[in-house]
């Protein structure tokens, strides 16, 4: 584990290795001060010595000078090397999200995710610069003052040795029993997080239907869980201070009577004695902060296990050793397709699918839900693949295919559409990020939208806000309809992309196709009859299997599905114009 994330120190390894060499420093200069003081008592209060105790003062003040410079610099230094480890380490995160397949992510909630680029990290950071300064600093201070102390009185000294045992086992249990309660307190941590953003995100439909006390009460449950493991872990972790109260009393009462007996027996000075009280804080001290430290690191452990999940989780689509980067058209072809989400043959979604799509067709797609429409176009564009046959564009395998390529080239308007925070202009500039104005109104105009934009204050500088709240379900589809377009890709795919439009604007918009990309392969999936019904030819979905495939005409003679479908939504159209 230590390994594994230590690749993202990367460039501030420097950073890395100042911060401990300045706080051995440090300490190196903490510890000289107390053996000072000392040969003041002794050599220069002691014997009336005015001249000793004004030069070694002058060396004490030059030694704490010292120590206060290096720990200026150890802390600048650490605080450079935990910030940058943090971005590393975020930085690592997302860019390998970014390479998920829609089955990676599917293993993480969205608020795991975050909780890992933010809490989970933060604990990491905050542990890292506790290990490369405080971690280093107490050990050496332990070191130096025992050090010091055998140097003193080696007598005395076993007193801090076995405190120092003692405290070393205590630590132990309290760590081995802790850990368990951090890795659940994180996972709680998630489903707070999911809380807070489904409400967040929901909150028009919350507030629609005056489920906030319900909300209110999810996210109290998820915050009882987190507090109650918390509780229990502290539980644990508030056992550490009263056992290090109980060791430093005990050692500074023995300390004060095992050394007054010496100094009665002339075998201890009294500035020794005042040293070794010093030095006694010292270790008591270090002993205290590196088990505060050491309980950081647990938590701090069960973060970083979490870190490397993400990290390691590697996309299971890739590109073939000598990828194809050129799609020379738009023709489609399943062969044998069958697909499950689990990878399981045993729970197909979509089974025995063998379709053939020239290019510039126009297909259409209907089936009631559940039936894998979306799952059927999510393979064309590699968003997941075959679990057994095997889908082709332009007459190759998509698994042969540069990901990035086929991508671009398959231009597809998912079933929720999602608009960012920003310009229009910058929106549809997703599509195509080099586009010209004129490119970006043309595109506008053929999924009818450029009527609505000029009717904006600003226009095309009219601001999104985050997720396109400020715009209808209509005007948000068409907006990513021409966001689509503007790749000019050789396959087009609307899935159910036009339900909140109305007929008119949807038939506008099919006419649209029509005649300004007519070599360009359009697949829609849809709901009503009237959006497909002008297709070339149209598929028919039933739990995972084609059901019918050809022209409306001819599905009208020979498919039940499509037949009562196409029956019920006349019924209601004339039923409609009646009233």
């Amino acid at each position: 584990m230590v390994k594994r994330l230590a690749i993202y120190i990367g460039e501030f390894k420097r950073d890395s290795i100042l911060t401990p060499t300045f706080v051995a420093l440090e300490a190196a200069m903490e510890t000289i001060i107390p053996l000072l003081m000392s040969m003041i008592i002794d050599n220069g209060v002691g014997k009336g010595n005015v001249g000793y105790v004004c030069i070694m003062g002058a060396l004490m003040l030059c030694v704490a000078f010292l120590s206060l410079t290096f720990g200026t610099l150890n802390g600048i230094f650490a605080a450079s090397a935990s910030t940058g480890f943090a971005r590393n380490l975020r930085r690592g995160i997302y860019y390998n999200i970014q390479k998920y397949s829609f089955s990676n992510i599917d293993k993480y909630s969205t608020a795991g995710l975050v909780t890992r680029l933010t809490t989970d990290i933060t604990n990491v950071q905050n542990a890292y610069q506790m290990i490369i300064r405080i971690l280093v600093r107490a050990p050496l201070m332990l070191i130096f003052s025992m050090c010091m102390c055998f140097y003193i009185n080696s007598k005395l000294s076993l007193i801090f040795l076995g405190a120092i045992i003692f405290l070393g086992v205590v630590l132990y249990f309290i760590m081995t029993g802790v850990h368990p309660y951090f890795v659940r307190v994180f996972k709680k941590y998630d489903e707070l997080n999911a809380s807070v953003q489904e409400n967040l995100t929901a909150i028009r439909t919350v507030k629609a239907y005056v489920r906030e006390d319900h909300e209110t009460d999810k996210f109290y449950k998820a915050s009882y869980k987190l507090y109650q493991y918390f509780l229990k872990a502290e539980k644990i972790i508030v056992v550490n201070g009263p056992v290090m109260q109980f060791t430093v009393y005990t050692c500074i009462l023995l300390l004060s009577w095992l050394g007054a007996k010496m100094i009665v027996s002339n075998s201890l000075t009294t500035g020794e004695l005042m040293s070794l009280f010093t030095y006694t804080v010292n270790i008591l001290m270090s002993l205290m902060i590196m088990s505060m430290v050491f309980v950081m690191v647990i938590m701090a452990k069960s973060s970083a296990e979490r870190i490397i999940e993400v990290l390691d989780e590697k996309s299971d689509l890739v590109n073939s050793e000598n990828p194809v980067y050129d799609v020379q058209n738009g023709a489609i072809n399943f062969k044998n397709v069958n697909f499950s989400y689990s990878k399981d043959e045993a729970s197909l979604v979509l089974e025995n699918i063998n379709i053939s799509i020239k290019s510039g067709e126009t297909i259409g797609i209907i089936g009631g839900t559940g039936s894998a429409k979306s799952s059927l176009v999510q393979l064309i564009p590699r968003l997941y693949d075959t679990t057994t046959g095997t889908v082709e564009v332009g007459g190759i395998d998509v698994k042969k295919y540069d990901i990035e390529t086929l991508r671009n080239e398959v231009s597809m308007v998912l079933q929720k559409n999602v608009l960012f925070s920003g310009t229009i202009k910058e929106n549809l500039r997703w599509g195509n990020k080099d586009a010209s104005d004129e490119e970006l109104m043309e595109a506008a105009k053929r999924a009818q939208a450029d009527e609505f934009i000029q009717a904006l204050p600003n226009k095309y500088d009219t601001f999104i806000e985050q997720g396109g709240t400020n715009v209808s379900g209509g005007q948000k589809q068409r907006l990513c309809i021409a966001r689509a377009l503007l790749k000019k890709p050789k396959i087009l795919i609307l899935d159910d992309s036009t339900s909140a439009v109305d007929t008119k604007t949807d038939a506008l918009i099919r006419q649209a196709f029509r005649e300004d990309i007519p070599n360009t392969t359009k697949i829609i999936i849809a709901q009503r009859i009237s959006s497909v019904q002008d297709a070339d030819r149209i598929i028919v979905l039933n739990d995972g299997k084609i059901d019918g495939f050809g022209t409306h005409e001819e599905l009208l003679e020979t498919n039940a599905i499509y037949k009562d479908v196409y029956q019920s939504q006349m019924k209601g159209d004339d039923d409609n114009e009646s009233k």
